[in-house]
């Protein structure tokens, strides 16, 4: 939502923040989808390699939106293997935590890569695009961390990376400010 788009993240609009770290860690394509009625989402991501594209129906619940952006991605990049799945409110995972994922799903292609800090998963979680009929049929009304524990459990393999950043786990309701150190 543009709400969510456009908080505050320390000064700077959530989804930019999301779109530089996402960029600066290797991710590309960078795909944000957003509604943006007044333009403001748009403007926040001015001067960035981003593509801003219109959500799902809403009755496709946070599944749709997720299907949605890995659909645009593939689009732009037909090449791409894997999409990062990045709540808005997660705002202050790092670069370094991207290219931890990109990595060590270089590794082993097929897992689902989910960061964590301190034992706790978070996100963004890492998505190989080979899991995502399985992913777009689980239920509509599932948020974003109880669709990756149903893909789980449908034998779909996980490997959860203790990053050491803090903002895999903490979204922006915790100021920058008191975030807890990097244990890099």
């Amino acid at each position: 939502s543009p709400t969510s788009a456009l908080a505050d993240a320390a000064g700077t609009p959530a989804v930019r923040r999301l779109a530089d770290a996402a960029w600066a860690g290797g991710a590309t394509p960078v795909v944000v989808c957003s509604f943006d009625p007044d333009g403001a989402v748009a403007v926040s991501l001015a001067n960035t390699d981003v593509t801003l594209v219109d959500p799902a129906a809403s009755e496709g619940g946070p599944v749709g939106q997720v299907v949605n952006g890995i659909e645009v991605a593939l689009r732009l990049v037909t090449d791409t293997q894997a999409a990062l799945v990045w709540p808005a409110r997660l705002a202050w995972a790092d670069a370094e935590t991207v290219t931890t994922l990109i990595a060590t799903h270089g590794e082993d292609r097929s897992t689902v890569v989910r960061p964590a800090y301190r034992g706790e998963p978070g996100f963004p979680v890492l998505l190989p695009v080979a899991h995502l009929e399985a992913f777009g049929g689980l239920a509509a009304d599932r948020m974003p961390g109880d669709l990756f524990a149903d893909l789980e459990a449908l034998g779909v393999p996980f490997r959860v990376v203790d990053t050491g950043d803090p903002g895999v786990v903490l979204d922006i309701s915790v100021p920058r400010g008191d975030l807890p150190a990097f244990d890099g």
